[in-house]
C-alpha cells in the first residue's frame, strides 16, 4: 500500500530526457501529483469506459506514452500495444485500428497528415477521438481531418515535457466552422501566462 512504501505526492514518478529548445539533453523530473492530475483531468475531459480502446504507439522516451500507458489501465479501458516503430507505418496503424476497434489514438500533426493520405483512413471505423500534440496543428489539416473523418473528435493539446505532458486543451468544433486553431485553455490546477518577447505579460489581443 501507499502507506507501507511511504509514497508522497511529491515523490518522483519518472524522469524523461528531452533536448528542449537548447538541443542539450536534460532530464525532466515529474512528480506523482503532476501526472496524477494530468491523468484524472484527461478522464474527466474525454471519459474512457470499458468499451474504449487506446492504441499505445508512442516510444516511451516521449511523454505522450505516459498517458497512453496509464490512462486506459486506470479506467478499465483496453490498452492496445503497437509493434516497435509501428507509429511510422500508416497502413499498419489502419489495420491495427480496424482489427482491435481502437477508439482513441494520438498523432503529431505531421504524422496525421500522412495518415489521412491513406485511402483506407477515410473509411468508417471505430475511432471516436484523435488527440494531436507535439507540433503546431494547422487549420488546413484540421479542416481536412474533419472532411474525411467527421464522426471523430479532434483535440489539440499543448505543453512542454516540463509541465507534465500538456497544460492546455482545445476541441475542434464539430461543425467544422473554426477560423483559427487555438491551443485552448489550461487544464486542471494549472495556469498559463501570455508573455511578449521580453517576458512581460500582455493584455488580451496582444501577440
Amino acid at each position: 500500500t501507499r502507506s507501507e512504501v511511504d509514497l508522497l505526492p511529491t515523490h518522483l514518478a519518472y524522469v524523461i530526457y528531452t533536448s528542449g529548445s537548447t538541443g542539450l539533453p536534460k532530464g525532466v523530473m515529474v512528480e506523482h501529483r503532476s501526472i496524477v492530475n494530468r491523468l484524472v483531468w484527461m478522464q474527466w475531459a474525454y471519459g474512457l469506459d470499458q468499451n474504449s480502446a487506446i492504441l499505445q504507439k508512442t516510444p516511451f522516451s516521449f511523454d505522450v506514452s505516459v498517458w497512453e500507458f496509464f490512462w486506459p489501465l486506470q479506467t478499465g479501458a483496453q490498452l492496445i500495444m503497437a509493434r516497435p516503430d509501428g507509429h511510422k507505418e500508416p497502413d499498419y496503424l489502419i489495420e491495427v485500428i480496424q482489427r482491435n476497434k481502437v477508439t482513441v489514438i494520438h498523432f503529431v500533426p505531421s504524422m496525421l497528415q500522412t495518415f489521412l493520405k491513406q485511402p483506407e483512413a477515410s473509411k468508417r471505423s471505430s475511432l471516436k477521438r484523435v488527440i494531436c500534440s507535439g507540433e503546431a496543428l494547422t487549420l488546413g489539416l484540421a479542416k481536412q481531418f474533419h472532411a474525411q473523418l467527421p464522426w471523430v473528435d479532434l483535440e489539440n493539446l499543448y505543453g512542454p515535457t516540463e509541465t507534465t505532458v500538456d497544460v492546455t486543451a482545445w476541441t475542434y468544433p464539430s461543425d467544422g466552422a473554426a477560423l483559427a486553431i487555438s491551443i485552448g485553455r489550461p487544464i486542471w490546477n494549472t495556469q498559463i501566462y501570455l508573455l511578449d518577447r521580453y517576458g512581460q505579460p500582455v493584455p488580451v489581443g496582444v501577440a
